[in-house]
């Protein structure tokens, strides 16, 4: 952004920009840059290294890249657009994973009382786990119980998903 409001050409500014920037996965980006220097389609390449999850920031600034080479408009004013847009999503996704962090902490919680409840009984002197893996009658009910609980986290945990996709 501030390489192109300082007055250098797109493909320049884009090619110093991606070579000051740390990502995951530097090799990703090398061809956008190559083709930044070689003046060649910037919008395609944008669009070939942007992953299929998480690359909306790659597909938005080819679009902008697109419209800039089609239309003439203004790639600064764009690309902040864009910038803002994606700080938002950002934001807005912290949010939701913040929120979301006492449902993940209470189900795993819950998910944990079971054995704590058997250590109290082996605490008192009550003998569960003979009970437990020694009758058919306990035997059920670990079944049931042990079932019972990993369908609890299986569920807290597709909610907690479900919520995050939802807010994006």
């Amino acid at each position: 952004m501030a390489e192109l409001t300082a007055g250098r050409t797109p493909g320049d500014a884009l090619a110093r920009a991606i070579s000051s920037i740390e990502v995951p996965d530097p090799a990703a980006l090398k061809p956008i840059a190559a083709v930044a220097r070689d003046g060649g389609d910037i919008a395609a390449a944008l669009l070939g290294a942007a992953p299929p999850a998480g690359g909306e920031g790659l597909v938005r600034l080819a679009a902008c890249w697109q419209v800039s080479a089609t239309v003439g408009g203004g790639l600064a004013s764009l690309v902040e657009r864009v910038a803002s847009s994606l700080r938002e999503m950002e934001a807005h996704r912290q949010d939701v994973s913040a929120q979301l962090a006492g449902p993940r902490a209470t189900a795993r919680l819950l998910a944990g009382l079971p054995a704590l409840g058997l250590l109290m009984a082996a605490g008192l002197g009550m003998e569960p786990l003979p009970f437990l893996f020694g009758t058919p009658a306990g035997f059920a009910c670990l079944l049931i119980g042990l079932t019972l609980d990993v369908t609890g986290l299986w569920w807290t945990n597709r909610l907690v998903l479900r919520a995050e996709t939802a807010g994006h």
